[in-house]
């Protein structure tokens, strides 16, 4: 499989890449802070950070194929969510906007493509197949299958639905 057009190797990637070695660093991490080693998971965070320019927190939960493409500037909060499946640009920030407990950074569905230097902040849902335009300021919930984009974000496109009549 692919990962890259770009790629000419998998060692390319394993060796190159930000955005893939920043996602090791924090399949490490994450295990650690799962098993309550916080100091550890915050440390090997922080090494992660130093090397590949991308911030995730311990505590975030990321799924299965995820591709962090020029990842230079990623930060993804503690109690982030992404899905499988999900392309982020670089620049990108999946942060809170208030300090509380609970969920309070983004989750993002499976599917999504999030554009470059976009900004998502609070506990919003991305819904599936959804795409965040470059430099978009994301303060709310985007439908499935809508393209948002903007300062304040806002939806330019929706699911199209095929009516047929006999």
């Amino acid at each position: 499989m692919k990962i890259d057009p770009a790629a000419k190797s998998m060692w390319e990637v394993i060796f190159t890449y930000s955005g893939f070695q920043a996602l090791a660093f924090y399949r490490v991490s994450h295990r650690l802070y799962q098993a309550k080693r916080y100091f550890w998971a915050a440390l090997v965070a922080h090494l992660g950070k130093k090397m590949t320019q991308v911030e995730i927190h311990p505590g975030a939960k990321i799924g299965n194929h995820v591709f962090i493409d020029h990842g230079t500037g990623v930060v993804i909060g503690e109690t982030a969510i992404v899905g499988n499946y999900v392309t982020i640009l670089h620049g990108v920030t999946l942060g809170s906007r208030y300090n509380n407990d609970g969920p309070r950074h983004p989750r993002i569905s499976d599917h999504v493509l999030v554009g470059a230097n976009a900004l998502l902040l609070g506990p919003i849902t991305v819904g599936s197949y959804a795409k965040v335009g470059a430099g978009s300021v994301v303060l709310h919930d985007v439908p499935k299958n809508a393209t948002i984009v903007g300062n304040p974000g806002r939806v330019v496109n929706r699911e199209i639905k095929l009516v047929v009549r006999g």
